[in-house]
């Protein structure tokens, strides 16, 4: 995978697909829209075709991270995109973005990251469908009200490394004693009973 500058030329294909799959390229966020596809950013690419893109906006001493998307998802677009992003930004003190109550992918993905929840605006989205956006959806992936806005920051002070081993983790000594003394469950299955 090849990730390079994002061109104003990319937008022939990144137009229409932030049309289909999120409403345009102007993204309501903080009671503003802002089109992401006019800011410097990143695209990755795969055999010479896009597969994801990375917009951003400084400010002052920090980065916004306006935009990110993956045409490939769990292919390591997204991790290569943020990454390239990162680097660029080094000198920022922080960088920010804003997601969805219902983004539960970008939850994940960001809080793998060292990404911690900075600020939670309940009710942005209904706000933003009246004032600004019409057509942002009141329900959202895996069929969740569309109603807020999460800001999600990292501070580039504090070094961060992605885990080794993600998917398991040692138990902290003080748990250990805790869990050797507990007993198992001591009740039988039968079939057709939970």
């Amino acid at each position: 995978m090849l990730v390079r500058q994002y061109r104003q030329s990319d937008r022939v294909w990144a137009e229409p697909f932030l049309q289909n799959a999120f409403g345009g390229p102007l993204q309501a966020r903080h009671g503003d829209l802002l089109d992401v596809l006019a800011l410097p950013g990143f695209v990755a690419e795969r055999d010479g075709r896009p597969v994801g893109l990375v917009t951003y906006r400084l400010e002052n001493d920090e980065c916004e991270l306006a935009f990110i998307a993956a045409l490939e998802r769990h292919a390591g677009v997204g991790t290569a995109l943020l990454d390239a992003l990162l680097r660029a930004v080094a000198g920022c003190e922080r960088i920010w973005l804003v997601t969805t109550n219902d983004n539960l992918e970008a939850l994940r993905f960001y809080q793998r990251r060292g990404f911690v929840l900075s600020a939670l605006r309940p009710g942005a989205l209904d706000a933003a469908r009246e004032q600004l956006k019409a057509q942002i959806s009141t329900v959202g992936e895996f069929g969740i009200p569309l109603r807020d806005e999460l800001r999600r920051g990292r501070s580039f002070r504090r070094q961060w490394r992605r885990p080794e081993t993600p998917r398991t983790a040692a138990l902290p000594k003080w748990a250990e004693p805790a869990i050797a003394q507990t007993k198992p469950h001591s009740r039988r299955h039968r079939p057709g009973s939970l």
